[in-house]
């Protein structure tokens, strides 16, 4: 076994918290050590209990090591690379050729801390005309998205380090964290008697139980009690007046609307007491600061982008933004939430899908139509599809109908290491190293002020057999004729030469040419790659990304120590990523600078979003509830627990709690039912039923119910059968139940019913 400790993070959240690794075992391919790095930029040495079982990710059991390609009879093949490039560059360009590129989708760009091929893929996606695209984004962000992009143009964050009152409305930082050291943060805020959390969740969670205020909500009933919220700040004139004076336009309606709001009425709707809700208003109206982090309890629920809407009116009219300790605008390496500035205010206007007529934001399509895009006969239905990264036949909604889709296309291909759900239902399998076997990166980079970014060096050389992302996407960029030796030759004898030479040939050869530009990521993957330390040729595409921020952020990178003229800074950058296998701070902001950022003409908050404003006046006359007496439960389907995460992690033997994903209820049901611990029942949603068995939890209330994240997923047992352990979510969810303006699934409002079982 190595003695030495090797660089690298955490791959199961956003977080991305840095690993320090032992290797040993078999063949040197294990983890056999693992602990949190003290020298990362942001975790600092936190780690929770989940990365210490990666080995199970490392060395899963679905692994693929040859192309493949789907036989007459539904089985596969092993091929080699060059006709399985050949072969999918030709299938996809017949696609392209009669029926139009924009009938060619992508799904994927990156799980959690596996970006770089998002940047890759930007290329094949060009060469083949591909318009539409999507990811999990389009499941959980989309609303908030838009939301941002209509109030400033530019998405925002909150700063929980200093903040007087941290606010969470359906987050729980303890399971799902999202942000940097989380468990010690919510400790540190829960200790410190001038400061106080509140959190909005119809569960009594580990963050709640550390609340000062719990705001436990009905399920699905979070704009009225939002919406009760604003009402108390403006009825009882906790609002900063002459800061929105200076700062927003068309706050009028936004407190009119507000003022009309029957806060009685709406606390009972949301099952929480009046006396509490204004408890709440007024600590938070009072406050010299508030960071607020909105997650999926309400991104995937029932009026979730309405519910966006509000949460942000609650900073907003209390003057939370560009201060210590409120909401700021990070300086982005990449921005995933791209083209926020482009629908910034309220006369712009959305693109929308081809045939549902979905609104794509930040050129994202919704999760939840895209089998409706397919399943059609119109003549711009979605053929062909690109999934990478990704195992959408799992991890969206309404599985029986997504796999129809999937397996309607024209042409399915499939970039994955493992043979999951998605890749059963191929046209071909490209396989590709796991995350710890080549260089690899996340864009998750939101913090303030200080902001950093990680690029990881390989840890275990790839098995025989599979290829890069880069690799891969280079290949069909050529196989597609994208670009000729002839167009790379003048790069590549700059590179040989060093960094210097080659900026200019880069700059002035690709990016000012129509014909090259679109494929700058595989060029400079092709070009400079080769001359980066070894194993991180991938990293290329980082040196562009570098050069796009310094010109965009010349201030933050100066103040994070990196200065000099002209490509001077950037190249320093670079440098310190390529040395730097903890990761490295590149920007240093002053919370000034998010004013800077705002995308709004005159540089101020858009407060009236009609749309939404209209959608706030509609509650008075919604009735709360599943509205069905055969459901007459809401399950919650995917939450975060100590032992799930996402479904890379494929052996159900990872877990050290609860194998089998219990159901969670309260004690009240569990009672009704005649269950206890173990029990199994019948858990019936339109879509399907199941039997799993039960957890009592006095986290829950009465009438709601919820299974965890990332199971469902099958595995070989010893005796080589595949065996599925636990309840696939996405079996009983309805891609047909999602918000109307954002598309985005109500995943935690699934209507069900439940039968004990015999």
């Amino acid at each position: 076994m190595s003695g030495s400790w090797e660089k690298t993070a955490c791959i199961l959240c956003e977080c991305n918290c840095g690993l320090e690794v032992q290797l040993g075992g078999e063949g040197g391919r294990h983890f056999t050590r693992i602990r949190g790095d003290k020298a990362h930029p942001a975790s600092r040495g936190y780690a929770c209990e989940k990365p210490h079982r990666l080995d199970y990710y490392q060395n899963g059991p679905d692994r693929i090591t040859s192309p493949l390609r789907r036989k007459p009879d539904g089985t596969f093949e092993e091929i080699d690379w060059n006709s399985a490039i050949r072969e999918v560059a030709r299938r996809l360009s017949a696609v392209r050729d009669e029926f139009g590129g924009d009938t060619i989708f992508y799904y994927g760009g990156g799980g959690q801390g596996n970006h770089l091929p998002a940047a890759y893929s930007a290329a094949t996606r060009r060469a083949v005309g591909s318009r539409y695209r999507s990811n999990a984004l389009a499941q959980e962000k989309t609303g908030e998205f838009w939301v941002n992009g209509r109030l400033m143009g530019a998405a925002v964050r909150g700063d929980f380090k200093h903040c007087e009152v941290a606010l969470f409305i359906g987050k729980n930082p303890w399971q799902s964290h999202g942000i940097p050291r989380a468990r010690v943060t919510l400790k540190a805020i829960a200790k410190d008697l001038k400061r106080a959390m509140i959190v909005i969740d119809p569960r009594r969670t580990e963050t709640a139980e550390l609340a000062d205020i719990h705001l436990q909500v009905k399920p699905g009933t979070d704009a009225w009690l939002l919406a009760a919220l604003g009402a108390v700040l403006v009825e009882e004139n906790l609002i900063a007046s002459s800061w929105l004076e200076e700062h927003v336009d068309d706050y009028e309606p936004v407190l009119a609307t507000l003022g009309e709001v029957p806060i009685s009425e709406y606390c009972e709707k949301s099952g929480v007491p009046e006396t509490l809700v204004r408890e709440a208003a007024r600590r938070i109206g009072k406050a010299e600061s508030v960071a607020v982090f909105e997650d999926l309890g309400i991104q995937m629920n029932r009026h979730s982008t309405l519910s966006s809407y509000l949460n942000k009116l609650l900073w907003l009219l209390t003057g939370n933004f560009g201060k210590k300790g409120a909401q700021y605008v990070p300086a982005l390496l990449v921005n995933l939430a791209g083209g926020l500035d482009k629908i910034a205010g309220p006369a712009a206007k959305d693109k929308v899908t081809p045939v549902v007529g979905a609104r794509v934001i930040s050129g994202l399509v919704p999760c939840n139509v895209i089998v409706d895009e397919i399943l059609t006969d119109h003549p711009k239905r979605y053929r062909a599809m690109i999934v990478e990264t990704a195992n959408p036949a799992h991890s969206l909604a309404d599985s029986t109908r997504m796999r129809e889709a999937l397996s309607a296309l024209d042409t399915l291909v499939v970039i994955d290491i493992a043979m999951t759900e998605t890749a059963r239902l191929a046209d071909y399998i490209l396989p590709t190293p796991t995350q710890y076997e080549k260089a690899e990166a996340t864009f998750f980079n939101f913090e303030f002020p200080e902001n950093y970014f990680q690029l990881r060096h390989p840890l275990f050389d790839p098995p025989d057999g599979v290829l890069s992302e880069p690799e891969i996407h280079a290949r069909l960029c050529e196989a597609l004729g994208a670009y000729t030796e002839e167009d790379l030759a003048p790069l590549h004898a700059a590179a040989a030469q060093s960094r210097e030479a080659y900026i200019p040939v880069f700059f002035g050869t690709v990016l000012t040419n129509p014909k090259l530009a679109p494929y700058a990521p595989v060029i400079l993957y092709r070009t400079l790659g080769p001359h980066l330390p070894p194993g991180l040729a991938p990293g290329a595409v980082v040196w562009g990304l570098v050069h796009q921020f310094a010109a965009a952020y010349p201030d933050s990178l100066r103040r994070a120590g990196f200065e000099g003229k002209g490509f001077e800074a950037p190249e320093r950058l670079f440098d310190a990523i390529l040395t730097s296998p903890s990761g490295i701070v590149y920007s240093v902001d002053e919370f000034d600078e998010s004013w800077k950022r705002i995308k709004t003409a005159g540089g101020k908050f858009h407060a009236a979003i009609p749309e939404l404003l209209d959608a706030l006046g509609s509650l008075r006359t919604e009735e709360v509830g599943t509205g069905d007496r055969a459901f007459p439960f809401v399950l919650s389907a995917g939450e975060r627990r100590s032992f799930t995460a996402n479904t890379i992690l494929r052996n159900p033997a990872w877990r050290k709690k609860d194998v089998q994903g219990s159901l969670r209820m309260s004690p009240d049901d569990a009672a009704q039912l005649r269950v206890t611990d173990g029990d199994r029942v019948r858990l019936t949603t339109k879509r399907a039923s199941v039997e799993v068995p039960v957890e009592v939890s006095e986290m829950m209330q009465p009438g709601h119910v919820s299974l965890p994240n990332g199971l469902g997923l099958d595995h070989p047992n010893d005796g080589g059968e595949r065996v599925q352990t636990g309840i696939a979510p996405n079996e009983l969810t309805a891609s047909e139940d999602r918000d109307w303006l954002a598309g985005t699934p109500w995943h935690k409002h699934v209507p069900a019913r439940i039968e004990a079982v015999q």
